[in-house]
């Protein structure tokens, strides 16, 4: 009889950090690597809050907190939802989890059964299907095609609800596409939300202050007052102010939910870093002319990798809205052959062979729901952005 419980074999290891490991691994043996699978911003961490946290270090905020936030934090929280977004939470609406992933498995644990669905429209963050089936539940897919700018439609959303729904997550913008949902496209989403009471969103909004071209960033129970009640809007620090280590995210929503989520994180981690929550609160309530720098950085990323990889054979990139990613569609590789002489079956099969080849790590798209496709994280210096835009080029032009 083996040991492992039977909801393990229903999830596989995040793609992502597979890919980056193995990318390790052949750079430690000496190979020249170019790694753009991971999702973090590559600048350091403003110096504010590193300094707030050497403060709070040496005030000896070091122990135990409360197990889903600091009063402190949880204060800040309400004030960057009421600032940004115009949505009112009290402290006790708010969970402050280690990072943006716990809060929403938190919120799966404490919420599904056994025959719940959540929709996941794709392409989807590897983790969301992952984390619905451990902890119970069974994802519904709803593909955004490329044609309709990786956005799923109304009538896809309305034709996924069935009675046993119990969860909608929306990203925005998206990882791994970056496409943003303008406000009279997530009218459109919500029109059909409020029509299903018996239908909660999960609004993971991590890449909120990511945006290009003037895009206008909104959030589901900020269009839709109606959807209040039944929203858990998330959000963190990690994207915003590159605090990835720091392991910070946090969540509003009704207080029961907020009260269960605060249960299962009380018998499984307890309380996130004090320290990471002390610097949370100098991102949150501090300067933010951080953000505007870094965001004018990712633009201008972002225009050099559309543009370089567009003029690739058998790739098509779209212009995201946001976020530091493009996922590019491979169509015209399909099919062909590698220098190795591997027959290019899959997206997977694509992405092996460029890391072999010409040692650029990307994440394939099955990873995300939506093949045959690519993602890059264009959170790197430029000159490497090129060096491996120019070697991806190389890559394809090798194919027959």
């Amino acid at each position: 009889m083996s040991i492992l419980a039977d909801s393990l074999a229903r999830v596989k290891p995040s793609p992502t950090i597979a890919v980056t490991t193995r990318a390790a691994e052949l750079k430690a043996e000496g190979r020249d690597i170019i790694g753009l699978s991971a999702g973090e911003p590559d600048f350091d961490t403003p110096e504010n809050i590193r300094e707030a946290a050497k403060a709070a270090i040496d005030a000896g905020k070091t122990r135990y907190t409360a197990p889903d936030g600091i009063p402190e934090l949880k204060r800040a929280i309400c004030d960057k939802f009421a600032r940004d977004n115009g949505l009112t939470y009290s402290p006790a609406q708010v969970s402050v989890g280690t990072g943006g992933k716990q809060t929403l498995y938190n919120a799966l644990m404490a919420t599904l059964n056994p025959g719940d669905e959540v929709i996941v429209p794709a392409p989807y963050w590897v983790s969301y299907p992952d984390m619905v089936l451990l902890a119970g539940g069974t994802p519904v897919i709803v593909e955004g095609a490329p044609e309709q700018g990786y956005r799923i439609t109304p009538e896809q959303l309305d034709a996924a609800i069935t009675p046993n729904t119990k969860w909608f997550i929306f990203n925005s913008p998206s990882n791994p596409s970056g496409a943003g949902y303008s406000r009279a496209q997530l009218k459109g989403l919500t029109d059909v939300l409020s029509r299903h009471d018996h239908v909660w969103t999960m609004s993971d909004d991590m890449y909120e202050h990511i945006a290009f071209d003037g895009f206008e960033f909104c959030t589901p129970a900020q269009v839709e007052p109606r959807l209040y009640d039944r929203t858990l809007t998330c959000n963190g620090v990690s994207k915003a102010y590159a605090m990835t280590g720091w392991r910070i995210g946090y969540a509003a929503g009704p207080e029961p939910l907020i009260a269960a989520m605060r249960k299962v994180q009380s018998q499984s981690t307890s309380n996130p870093c004090s320290v990471s929550q002390w610097a949370a609160v100098e991102a949150l309530n501090g300067p933010q002319d951080y953000i505007a720098e870094s965001r004018a950085a990712f633009q201008r990323r972002r225009d050099l990798v559309v543009e370089m990889l567009n003029a690739c054979d058998g790739i098509t990139c779209p212009v995201p809205d946001g976020a530091f990613y493009v996922y590019p569609t491979i169509h015209g590789c399909i099919g062909k052959r590698s220098p190795s002489g591997k027959i290019l079956e899959t997206d997977e099969d694509f992405a092996s062979e460029l890391l072999d080849s010409e040692g650029v790590a990307v994440v394939f798209g099955a990873a995300f729901g939506l093949s045959p496709a690519f993602r890059v994280s264009y959170a790197a210096a430029d000159d490497t952005l090129r060096e491996a835009c120019t070697r991806i080029a190389r890559f394809c032009e090798s194919l027959t």
